[in-house]
């Protein structure tokens, strides 16, 4: 990560998602130079909040998958971190998923918002991960205040508050033991890269999730690094589904607890679309056939849909233009090889925008 000069584009700082051995960090990854192929790489855009002057930012997976080839927690892998975006100093930092070895990653968004917790208001960072854990930390300290399951998981049962840490099942340390295990969720997430949308006035999160089982197992030979090459360590495949049962859901979920107040199911594809939710109580978004829909806030109820010529993969935006709501989305077939596998066959490729007017 670098900081620039907005003025002249000068690098006023720079600095490494995984620490070098001058920094207090590296106790986390064995002493050698393993760190330099580490991962931790930042490839979704931080949040940033003016009055803590914090940007923060999450990392992806540890390199290789297998936690076997770096024992330690590792930061900062699969973490967030709060940067000083002046001199690039992380004010503290949380470790989604320690020494993790799923590919869950833990980059995806981090909203920021202000909910009530135990009475009080917070300001908060809400992050749903890849790993099917939903958390809540104070954004200001990284306290953790809450961390449960969004979504079928079986690594783990939730974070224990007074460590911190997630609370394992017997499935993880069969995992590592070497065992093939199946493992929820698959490594595609409960969520993933697509951003979920945050109603203050409702104080809950809408989100699109996937349900699906991965077949998987830490390699007995250690990988060998080679750039270009992938550098993974695993075996895993996907267990086949129920067809008649939901491949993901629309849900409106509450922040403190995990639990879905509705859902809204998904059955012939999951959706990899981002949400938006709007002041009127409309949630809006897509799947990778080409439906675009808008569901009622309250109860999930698919209120209106419209099939755009490719996959809405997209995040929805919204924006007034002489006095009148538009919501604008992009149909293209994209989001990667987990949505072509989806649709092959079956939707064209090609991209498009499409803008709809809100009835008053």
């Amino acid at each position: 990560m670098v900081g620039l000069d907005a003025q002249t584009g000068k690098e006023v700082w720079r600095r490494h998602t995984t620490p070098d051995p001058k920094e207090k960090a590296y106790a986390t990854w064995p002493q050698d130079d393993s760190y330099k192929r580490g991962g931790a790489s930042t490839w979704i855009t931080g949040s940033y909040d003016p009055e803590l002057d914090l940007s923060y930012w999450g990392t992806s997976n540890g390199g290789p998958w297998t936690w076997k080839a770096r024992p330690g927690d590792n930061l900062w892998v699969a973490s967030v971190i709060a940067i000083r975006p002046k001199t690039g100093e992380i004010a503290w930092h949380y470790q989604w998923t320690p020494a993790e070895t799923y590919d869950f990653d833990g980059n995806n968004e981090n909203v920021l918002g202000e909910i009530t917790v135990n009475g009080q208001k917070r300001k908060v960072l809400m992050h749903a991960d890849r790993n099917g854990l939903l958390y809540v930390l104070d954004r200001a300290t990284g306290q953790v205040l809450a961390g449960n399951p969004y979504v079928k998981t079986n690594w783990s049962t939730g974070v224990d508050l007074k460590t911190g840490r997630p609370v394992e099942t017997d499935v993880a340390k069969r995992l590592r033991a070497g065992e093939k295990v199946e493992l929820q969720p698959r490594w595609t997430g409960g969520k993933n890269w697509f951003p979920m949308s945050f109603n203050p006035n409702s104080g809950k999160l809408y989100l699109s999730m996937l349900e699906e089982t991965a077949i998987y197992q830490l390699n007995k030979d250690m990988p060998v690094y080679k750039p270009g090459e992938r550098y993974v360590g695993v075996t895993f495949t996907t267990k086949e589904r129920d067809k008649s049962a939901p491949w993901g859901y629309f849900g409106a979920v509450n922040p403190m607890t995990g639990k879905s107040e509705w859902r809204t199911p998904l059955v012939e594809v999951p959706s990899w679309s981002g949400t938006l939710v709007t002041a009127g109580g409309i949630v809006f978004g897509g799947v990778p056939t080409g439906e675009f829909m808008a569901m009622d806030e309250s109860s999930g109820k698919i209120l209106w849909k419209f099939k755009t010529p490719s996959g809405v993969n997209s995040q929805p935006i919204t924006y007034t233009h002489k006095g009148k709501q538009y919501v604008s989305v992009l149909s293209g077939l994209g989001g990667g090889t987990s949505a072509r596998r989806e649709t092959a066959g079956k939707v064209l490729p090609g991209g498009t925008v499409w803008t709809f007017a809100l009835m008053d």
